[in-house]
């Protein structure tokens, strides 16, 4: 099978006011139609860089990001990101509103955008605030917004960046359920950052394991049939300690 997105030998780098940093040094992977992707790493590791160059939002000063073997050279519906802030939905629409609004600028004819808005906010369990504004809704309910905003686009890709990292532990794993039942809905082709080692073995088909700044692969990694229902079984406990290992120097990387 041919790789659906093909990140060829990346290097990326962006400037700060005082220098040049260079996040990642020639990573390379491939990703599968339907696979649940995780990059992980610690802090700093430019696996959210990484994302971005996925969705067309910076080119790499090295390498290629290929989708369907044509080369990103910018962002594309068929590219959706979800982003970890709870504020980016747009305060003056109400959900069905956000979640329409990509489709009708992309001209997608407004009842077709409206009916696949309302699909999507149904598969989010979000259906009865489909006419309530974001500042009356939860941060997981903003997320599942997102989620659906991004969905409804049909994109080849979903993109999402840590995005449940400031949700309380409860929430977090609701969410992490809700994904996995989502996905095996829709088998959405999944990119997924996280610096959480449970909540990537919990979530991923297959993990990116990232070297401290400037990241480089140190390992890939098959999850298999683990999930959240293996979690006090020995072999997720096996596969989280051998992460951990490799991450032992780095403080901010947990098993949480």
């Amino acid at each position: 099978m041919e790789p659906l997105l093909a990140v060829d030998g990346v290097t990326l780098q962006y400037k700060t006011p005082d220098h040049l940093v260079t996040a990642t040094w020639r990573v390379s992977f491939d990703i599968f139609p339907a696979e649940r992707f995780i990059l992980l790493g610690p802090s700093g590791c430019g696996k959210s860089t990484i994302l971005k160059s996925i969705a067309g939002f910076m080119k790499p000063v090295e390498g290629e990001i290929r989708l369907d073997g044509r080369p990103v050279i910018g962002p594309g519906p068929d590219r959706m990101m979800v982003f970890q802030e709870f504020d980016q939905l747009m305060p003056w629409k109400t959900v069905l509103h956000n979640v329409a609004f990509p489709m009708l600028v992309n001209r997608i004819p407004q009842k077709e955008a409206l009916d696949r808005a309302r699909a999507a906010i149904d598969k989010v369990n979000l259906t009865k605030f489909t006419d309530v504004f974001p500042h009356m809704l939860s941060g997981g309910m903003k997320q599942r917004v997102a989620i659906a905003r991004a969905l409804a686009m049909r994109p080849r890709v979903l993109l999402m960046d840590e995005p449940y990292a400031a949700l309380d532990a409860l929430t977090r794993r609701r969410m992490q359920d809700e994904l996995l039942e989502l996905w095996d809905d829709t088998r959405v082709t999944l990119v997924f950052v996280t610096h959480s080692i449970q909540e990537a073995v919990v979530v991923g088909s297959r993990i990116l394991v990232l070297s401290p700044h400037p990241g480089q692969v140190r390992a890939e990694l098959n999850t298999g049939h683990l999930g959240k229902e293996h979690e006090d079984g020995p072999e997720f406990q096996a596969l989280t300690r051998r992460i951990s290992s490799m991450l032992f120097d780095n403080a901010d990387i947990a098993a949480h």
